[in-house]
């Protein structure tokens, strides 16, 4: 049996499966982990990577539970596999208990129970389901079910765009935030954005009068970031660019100069010129990353230190077993979504990569 417990036993295995294995890795991974993957990226990028990918025989996500999810549904269709002589792409997960908090505040139940309530205030044939890309594949199934489609905090703009031609409404899961900030960014008045919560719905008048119905879920690290810390900050230094993902609360978001995915804050951050300021709400991980590699700027994280504590678990031991797994043909961190949920979270996932 391969033992693999250094980087240099870790490289002479991966070399040894070439492009037979493709190993990818999320901008909030730690940086010795990040250093050691093929691809990087945020969720669209690394979506597109495994949809794309043709030489491939498996993947290693290093991310959380629902991107591997992602990545077998998109990497492993019926028409991929026949391609592939009924072969399946293998898609392992370095440790298995890196989920998603925000993808576990809508599951199946809840979001069954909420479109049935909705349907005896408005007609839901009428309502076009959206979920980020950090829910679970069955949500996602729940959308592609109601020719819905899924979204990413780069692509959100454009997906609600395109969702608001196909219906008058849209149940926007599981971000209220993203949800929110968008819907505001695209001139959707306030009156016609609710929230709708788990424990007692939303006031019927509210929700005929509503566009976007917002499902009351959030990221704890976006959500921890504050605006009155940012107006210290910014008092202290009025020169310094306020930065922040559109997981924040609105307020802040407001009062940013500019908000965005992670693949927008670091080209943001690419086409800085020396000496420029920034004070960035995000990841930590990525902000350290950031400031490292541009010792030229000044980079400031907004508040304390928020590292995703699931992201944090993908370290290169964890990294090291996966790959082990593969060379021994173990595969205990497999990520396998049946076909019977994929095959309908697959086409809303489509209907976002055609979208772009």
């Amino acid at each position: 049996m391969q033992k693999i417990t250094n980087v240099e036993e870790f490289q002479a295995v991966r070399e040894k499966w070439g492009e037979k294995l493709l190993i990818l890795g999320h901008y909030y991974i730690p940086d010795e982990t990040i250093a050691l993957t093929d691809r990087q990226g945020d969720s669209l990028a690394l979506s597109q990577f495994a949809a794309a990918d043709e030489t491939c025989e498996a993947i290693i996500f290093c991310g959380v539970h629902f991107m591997a999810e992602t990545a077998d549904i998109l990497a492993n269709s019926p028409e991929k596999i026949a391609k592939r002589g009924g072969k399946r792409i293998p898609v392992l997960l370095p440790d298995m208990t890196s989920g998603c908090p925000m993808a576990d505040m809508a599951n199946m139940a809840e979001v069954n129970e909420c479109w049935k309530q909705l349907g005896r205030i408005i007609d839901t044939e009428d309502v076009l389901p959206v979920t980020y890309v950090n829910s679970s594949a069955d949500v996602k199934a729940f959308c592609g079910q109601h020719g819905g489609v899924v979204c990413t905090s780069g692509n959100a703009r454009r997906v609600l765009d395109w969702a608001l031609t196909q219906k008058s409404r849209i149940l926007f899961l599981p971000d209220q935030h993203l949800g929110r900030n968008t819907a505001l960014e695209m001139g959707i008045p306030r009156e016609e954005i609710v929230m709708w919560k788990k424990a007692d719905g939303a006031p019927a008048e509210a929700v005929r009068n509503a566009k976007i119905i917002l499902w009351e879920g959030y990221c704890p690290v976006h959500n921890r970031m504050d605006a009155q810390k940012a107006a210290e900050l910014k008092t202290a230094d009025p020169d310094a660019k306020l930065i922040v993902h559109p997981e924040c609360e609105q307020d802040l978001v407001c009062q940013s100069e500019s908000a965005g995915s992670t693949a927008f804050i670091i080209k943001e951050i690419q086409n800085a010129q020396p000496g420029d300021r920034f004070i960035i709400g995000t990841e930590s991980h990525l902000v350290e990353r950031l400031k490292n590699g541009h010792p030229e700027l000044s980079i400031l994280h907004l508040g304390e230190p928020h590292p995703c504590e699931d992201m944090a678990k993908n370290l290169p031991s964890a990294l090291f077993a996966a790959l082990e797994q593969l060379e021994n043909g173990t595969l205990e961190n497999l990520v396998s979504v049946p076909e019977e949920i994929a095959s309908n979270a697959r086409t809303a996932l489509e209907n976002m990569l055609k979208l772009g």
